[in-house]
């Protein structure tokens, strides 16, 4: 029997299979469809529900059995979900631009390809985009498992009424990218200072003798190298698409776990997903011993806090507030009973937002 013959019976099933997927992939469609017209009648229902999202998703990586992988699995039906959301009405995610950004990279990545993305100048921009409603959502950076926190970010939600509805963990890869025929032809090389710093070591032992001049962004980086002979830029795969410039290097990151963990910002409260995160903005009397009591309801709850962040409060000299996460959502029976016991007690309490875990 020839390889054909052999593979006919398979490639016929593949056909068959297909087909049959494209059948229950508009049959799903349809059903969107009619939960669109649904909530259109209500009135009140957000269309777009972040809980349910992670909860699909979570369902999805648990029942898989394989060979794909879960996170693969889950990567193919966020493009379904997005794409028949798209169906009620297109989602609107302003990030931090231009074009190729990492922060761009995440939102699709929360929100799929179907998102209609908007780019924004600056990260104060993006929070007046969505509290003046040109944009339903935003993502803003928060924290890089290597650089630290992004302070900006976390001073805008002294003041903002917005909320937290989702994260984004986004692993980063860095790529020299560029139009030049080999590394020796390099002269310069263009990225964000942080993305500089984060290849430091990959840049001294290939390019010693390369100009590092800092930008904007990464996508700023990379339309310079596609328009400057003898320059390449250190920015991600996305940006390298939009540019039409060669990738001469892969992954040049010296930290190999280099992640970056973005939040979604918008206006309303999702329901609790059954695996939540909540978000704080404490501030406590400055005395001693004044944040271990501050936190002691916590503990006496039994909520784990997973991160703290302390920011200069503006109100006076070495006067702080702190920003910190916490596990469960702000309905959970535990989690409302310790934010009762903090409100009581802080000088400065606000819930930024409960919200869903990251699934993929």
């Amino acid at each position: 029997m020839s390889n054909d013959q052999a593979l006919q019976p398979l490639r016929e099933r593949i056909d068959a299979i297909d087909a049959e997927l494209l059948r229950l992939i508009s049959e799903r469609a349809e059903c969107a469809r009619r939960v669109a017209d649904i909530k259109a009648a209500a009135g009140a229902e957000p269309f777009y529900r972040p809980e349910r999202e992670a909860q699909i998703l979570r369902r999805i990586k648990e029942q898989n059995p394989g060979p794909l992988h879960g996170e693969e699995v889950a990567r193919i039906f966020r493009e379904i979900m997005s794409a028949c959301l798209a169906l009620e009405r297109p989602v609107t995610a302003a990030f931090l631009g231009p074009e190729g950004t990492f922060t761009q990279t995440a939102t699709r990545k929360h929100f799929g390809h179907s998102v209609q993305t908007v780019p924004m100048g600056t990260i104060g921009d993006i929070f007046s985009e969505v509290e003046a409603g040109a944009c339903d959502y935003g993502v803003v950076p928060v924290e890089n498992s290597t650089e630290g926190v992004i302070s900006h970010t976390l001073d805008l939600f002294m003041t903002s009424s917005l909320r937290i509805v989702g994260e984004v963990s986004l692993r980063i890869h860095h790529h020299l990218m560029g139009r030049v025929p080999d590394l020796q032809a390099i002269q310069t090389v263009y990225s964000h200072q942080q993305s500089l710093a984060q290849c430091r070591g990959w840049l001294e032992r290939h390019l010693p003798r390369a100009e590092q001049v800092a930008v904007a962004s990464n996508a700023e980086a990379a339309r310079l190298a596609a328009e400057q002979p003898g320059t390449a830029a250190i920015a991600g795969e996305t940006a390298a698409e939009i540019y039409g410039i060669q990738i001469l290097a892969r992954r040049i990151e010296d930290e190999k776990d280099n992640t970056t963990r973005f939040l979604v910002i918008g206006n309303q409260e999702p329901r609790p997903s059954g695996r939540d995160k909540t978000s704080l903005l404490l501030a406590c009397r400055n005395e001693a011993g004044g944040l271990h009591a501050l936190l002691t309801p916590l503990a006496e709850h039994g909520i784990s806090m997973t991160r703290i962040e302390s920011r200069p409060s503006r109100r006076g000299i070495w006067d702080y507030v702190f920003f910190i996460d916490i596990c469960g959502h702000r309905q959970d029976p535990k989690v409302a009973s310790a934010l009762e016991h903090l409100k009581r007690d802080a000088l400065l309490f606000k819930v930024l937002g409960s919200y869903p875990e990251a699934v993929l």
